[in-house]
């Protein structure tokens, strides 16, 4: 995509952000744009940057790596795990990722836990609820959140930053709605209960409006900003 296209793409999310703050009584600033770089050139990457972006999502182990690699000398850019993971690959996200999203088992907290340099900084996690209970989709039930979290705690590597979901977007907007409020209750109640819990990774270019309102702190937005993917 042209970057003057995505320099205003940029311009119009973020405005669109902060108009729906406003109407939900939320401080924009506290909702962070998460740009999902997948499949696009390191180029539109640059380009999101140079715009002011410094959050990017990747949902391929390889590719996210590649583009890292490629991008060393932007050292302000935090780059977040957005995809499912093989425990085969978790060594990668490990030693290159400062965020990982779509944590569900211990296994792999375990894994990203003994495969993290002692010299980095713990990799920040987000717990994959899946708050529809859908059979297609992966992450926990609600109601294992708390335990699961808690033994999270015990790996020092890691740092469980909140949590993380897809809800359904082809049912009603009643039932988004009771889903949506489901996650909010879910996320305050872990806030109080853990420490430096400050993450609900919430809402597409699709729902942005009920994220926002529900509390998401961070939503995660592609095609609105890079173009159709290739």
């Amino acid at each position: 995509m042209e970057s003057s296209s995505i320099a205003q793409n940029l311009i119009n999310i973020n405005a669109q952000i902060t108009d729906i703050a406003a109407r939900h009584n939320r401080n924009p600033n506290h909702i962070q744009l998460l740009a999902v770089s997948k499949t696009k050139p390191v180029s539109d990457i640059i380009t999101a940057y140079e715009s002011g972006q410094r959050i990017f999502g990747e949902n391929y182990v390889q590719e996210g790596v590649d583009k890292i690699n490629e991008l060393s000398a932007y050292k302000d850019v935090l780059w977040h795990f957005i995809g499912p993971l093989q425990s085969n690959k978790s060594k990668f996200v490990a030693e290159n990722f400062d965020w990982m999203h779509s944590v569900d088992r211990l296994k792999i907290v375990k894994r990203l836990h003994d495969q993290r340099s002692p010299h980095k900084k713990p990799l920040n996690i987000c717990v994959q609820i899946n708050i529809d209970d859908e059979d297609s989709k992966a992450g926990i039930s609600a109601n294992e959140a708390v335990d699961f979290i808690a033994e999270v705690q015990k790996f020092e590597r890691i740092k469980c930053r909140g949590l993380m979901t897809i809800p359904k977007a082809d049912v009603p907007e009643a039932k988004r709605r009771t889903s949506f409020a489901k996650m909010q209750q879910l996320f305050l109640q872990c806030t109080e209960k853990f420490e430096q819990f400050d993450t609900l990774s919430m809402g597409m270019s699709g729902d942005l409006d009920l994220a926002i309102e529900y509390g998401s702190t961070m939503v995660r937005v592609g095609t609105a900003i890079f173009g159709s993917r290739q």
